[in-house]
């Protein structure tokens, strides 16, 4: 017993992290797996009970199952649960639990929050985690009472309406992906409140627990002056232009296509909330299935680039990109520095992007070609739309998941957890103790392009 807590306290804070997500998966597969989660007469396979793991923890929502026609009311609190813990946080739920006890943080536990929250310096992290608990709580209470009482003239009881309340507000605010209607949120087509409700609560996911800390105290602030960080000007500006662009892309693709029968306001709702949903929220109001291959390609870059750093939602992250963008503008023009909103970027953050967006493609390239051995039916765009929805967290499907093989099953399992950890963490992961140079040769140039 000794040896193995020695050897866990050994491990790498990434390794950790990673380690204390893969106990979560196994803890939630168990609940899963209790009696009277399913209903009467439903046999679920064990490898789509560890799917639907897999997806709560990493609150993506891709699902081989019908969640309302497969769980009972208890198993759908059961995966409530599990989003809510997939979606804070691992160590932000067990920071919290351990603050209710009067448990001191200590050295090690304020690595591991740190690092599970993309953090570049232990200081405040534990505030950090107060702070995100006590924010993503208030704004799933103001949701799941707002959709509560609007969905009472939708349902027959205030129990029902309750429920998909709830979930409906748990779900979104989590980017989980996941419903109880059977048809996400098609029903909802014409109901603008819905998805104006919707869309606020999974941007609010994703726009990066530090933007909504720096918000809160911005409001609460007295004093005439308040500078917001770069990491938030950064965050905010590339979200909103990837919204822009995603519903200005997604309303011209479908103008002639699926939206062509559409009324004007019909069109502009459902490109702005497909736009937000597919960053990582993965709901729908329309069967995207009809979709034109052009926007289902366009989509998957949308999902493949994710949420904010320290957010609910998965992908290369928008800062990644962002800085990516920034370097080569600022290359094309023959600067070797990064400037912006008077601040300069540093250089290890460039690395750390370009890495990131390395590897991603490498696994998505590599993905791909595993998928489209093991799932001939598929097509190629069918494929690349899963594996993106799957990296990027996101929970959109073409309708292939429930076909999967059971090795393309735990290749999409494989591609949601490390979207979840995030690729950083997943790098060091791999790369175990870090080892600091201790020396430098001469430096020698080297002919690019």
């Amino acid at each position: 017993m000794n040896k193995s807590f020695q050897k866990v306290r050994n491990l790498t804070p990434a390794q950790a992290i990673v380690s204390y997500y893969f106990v979560a998966i196994a803890v939630s597969f168990l609940l899963l797996r209790l009696p009277n989660v399913h209903k009467p007469g439903m046999t679920i396979p064990l490898i789509d009970s560890l799917f639907t793991a897999v997806s709560a923890v990493s609150v993506t929502g891709l699902t081989v199952i019908n969640v309302v026609d497969t769980y009972t009311v208890f198993g759908i609190l059961v995966l409530m649960t599990v989003l809510q813990l997939g979606g804070i946080g691992i160590m932000s739920i067990g920071t919290f639990i351990w603050l209710l006890f009067g448990k001191r943080i200590g050295l090690r536990e304020r690595q591991l929050i740190m690092v599970d929250h993309n953090q570049s310096s232990m200081s405040g992290v534990v505030k950090l985690i107060r702070e995100i608990v006590k924010i993503m709580l208030v704004i799933e209470a103001v949701g799941a009472f707002v959709l509560t009482i609007y969905f009472t003239q939708y349902f027959p009881t205030f129990q029902e309406a309750l429920l998909h309340g709830v979930f409906g507000s748990i779900t979104a605010t989590t980017n989980g992906g996941f419903d109880i209607t059977g048809e996400s949120l098609v029903p909802y087509f014409n109901d603008y409140f819905v998805q104006i409700i919707n869309m606020i609560l999974i941007i609010l996911g994703a726009i990066g627990f530090p933007v909504l800390i720096e918000v809160k105290e911005f409001i609460s602030n007295k004093q005439k002056y308040f500078r917001f960080s770069l990491f938030t000007k950064i965050t905010t500006s590339i979200f909103a232009i990837l919204l822009a662009v995603g519903a200005i892309g997604i309303f011209l693709l479908e103008s002639v296509k699926a939206f062509k029968g559409m009324t004007w306001h019909e069109s502009l709702f459902a490109s702005l909330f497909h736009s937000v949903s597919s960053r990582s929220g993965g709901l729908v109001t329309v069967d995207i299935t009809q979709f034109s291959d052009a926007t289902n390609a366009f989509m998957s870059a949308l999902m493949f680039v994710g949420a904010s750093p320290s957010s609910a939602g998965g992908g290369i992250r928008t800062t990644t990109f962002a800085i990516a963008i920034l370097f080569l503008i600022n290359f094309a023009r023959g600067k070797n520095t990064i400037q912006i909103f008077n601040r300069e970027i540093e250089l290890i953050d460039v690395f750390r992007s370009f890495a990131v967006i390395f590897l991603a493609f490498f696994i998505v390239f590599t993905a791909t070609l595993v998928l489209l051995i093991t799932e001939p039916a598929a097509t190629i765009v069918e494929i690349i739309f899963e594996i993106t929805s799957a990296f990027g967290t996101c929970g959109m499907s073409l309708g292939i998941t429930s076909d999967l093989s059971d090795i393309g099953k735990f290749i999409i399992m494989a591609l949601m957890f490390v979207g979840r950890v995030g690729l950083i963490s997943f790098l060091f992961t791999i790369g175990g103790k870090t080892d600091p140079t201790k020396f430098h040769y001469p430096k020698e140039r080297v002919i690019i392009g």
